[in-house]
């Protein structure tokens, strides 16, 4: 079986994995209630989704 003559330094093994990391959530504000929701879905906290009422808000 074959071995690679020379290894990969860690330089060249940490550059390619240098796009690797994740990124935070994108968040919007919701137009009716001003608070933070992830965009095109309705918001968790009244239910709105452009401008309508798509479901019903949860009860707290």
């Amino acid at each position: 079986m074959a071995i690679a003559q020379r290894g990969t330094s860690r330089s060249k093994r940490d550059m390619r994995r240098s796009h690797h990391k994740l990124k935070p959530p994108t968040l919007i504000e919701c137009t009716n209630c001003h608070q933070q929701k992830p965009a095109h879905i309705a918001c968790p906290s009244c239910g709105f989704y452009k401008g309508r009422q798509i479901i019903r808000p949860r009860e707290a």
